[in-house]
């Protein structure tokens, strides 16, 4: 009996959690976040719509203790970790300068609310003994290589390249609708979502993500931005749980193997084709692309979202572009960011952004 466990009911956890219940190949949900009454809405719904099991738990999920008694506890075959300390739309629709400023930056500048919760999944899966694969959705571009370099890197992330999979294939069939779609390979990052989302293709090439078609990997870039814009809004989290499911499912006990394009496999920078077999992740890559210059691509592309580099120790610093956008607003915001440093950055925002 396949068991997955949810953490962090917001409006992705709930989409996830009500895909997964449907899906049928989940026998056991267990779906955990704070508030009670939320958690226990949100199981009865996925219990009403679906024969499996549905066990609602709360659990704060920035407290290692409380997360690794929850594994041990539940013993799951997957865990999907979508908790965030503030969502990455809850600033949206604001226009004062605070929430200006923080936007403008790049979403890195959200560190301290979109990692402590990976952060203590990942270290209470070590304390607890937990083996099994855990899927990410807290911003993977970025957390993936931060919890990398701690030896603590998630087994891949959700969302992103492989909403741009789902958006290039919706261009093929607008403009083939009486033709197969042939295989769909990704290289690109978080910081090039929007501009897919939007159909807006950079005005430089060498920021377009990388698209390649069929088994030999014919590059046509320009389809990402080629499907039917999305004006920008929470609608996108549905797209994101679309793309989300098939690999939650090849992650589960077996399953068939499945070829897709995913977030920060093994915590690597941006998203890439990969291979899901039987729980272990693992590169695809078109012929003749190299590794090194895909993961090279991706770094560079993390300017877009604020990030200059990480150190080998997980500290985040940020790009020129972002120090500049909250100069004016508090240039401490920027400041290279170790993860010691979360809860005490965590609180500047707060303040700023009250």
């Amino acid at each position: 009996m396949s068991t997955v466990l949810v953490i962090g009911m917001g409006n992705m956890g709930e989409r996830l959690a009500y895909r997964l219940a449907e899906g049928g190949r989940v026998q056991r949900l267990v779906l955990a976040g704070r508030s009670v009454e939320t958690v226990e809405a949100i199981a009865g719904a996925a219990a009403s719509i679906s024969d499996c099991v549905v066990e609602p738990v709360t659990v704060n999920a920035t407290r290692q203790d409380e997360v690794a008694d929850l594994l041990t506890r539940t013993r799951p075959d997957l865990v999907v970790q979508c908790a965030a300390v503030r969502g990455p739309w809850a600033l949206a629709g604001r226009e004062d300068a605070a929430a200006s400023a923080v936007l403008s930056a790049g979403l890195a500048l959200q560190l301290p609310y979109q990692l402590p919760a990976v952060l203590a999944v990942m270290r209470a899966t070590r304390d607890a003994g937990y083996t099994g694969p855990v899927a990410n959705l807290s911003f993977p571009d970025v957390t993936g290589p931060v919890l990398a370099r701690l030896g603590l890197a998630p087994t891949l992330g959700l969302g992103n390249a492989a909403m741009i999979q789902l958006r290039c294939r919706a261009a093929l069939r607008a403009a083939r609708s009486d033709a197969g779609v042939p295989r769909i390979r990704i290289i690109g990052h978080h910081s090039q979502l929007l501009g897919a989302m939007l159909s807006r293709e950079p005005a430089d090439p060498a920021d377009r993500c990388m698209v390649f078609l069929g088994e030999d990997g014919q590059r046509d870039d320009k389809l990402a931005y080629q499907a039917p814009p999305i004006t920008r809004s929470q609608r996108y989290n549905e797209v994101t749980a679309a793309a989300a499911i098939p690999a939650l499912h090849a992650l589960l006990p077996g399953a068939a193997p499945l070829r897709c394009s995913t977030a920060a496999p093994g915590g690597l920078p941006g998203g890439y084709p990969v291979r899901i077999n039987d729980g272990a992740v693992t590169l695809d890559l078109p012929p003749g692309v190299d590794r090194a210059e895909s993961i090279a691509f991706n770094e560079k592309q993390a300017r877009g979202d604020g990030v200059e580099h990480i150190d080998s120790n997980g500290t985040v610093h940020f790009a020129s572009e972002a120090r500049d956008a909250v100069a004016g607003l508090d240039p401490g915001l920027a400041d290279p960011l170790p993860v010691a440093d979360l809860e005490e950055r965590a609180r500047l925002l707060d303040a700023l952004l009250v």
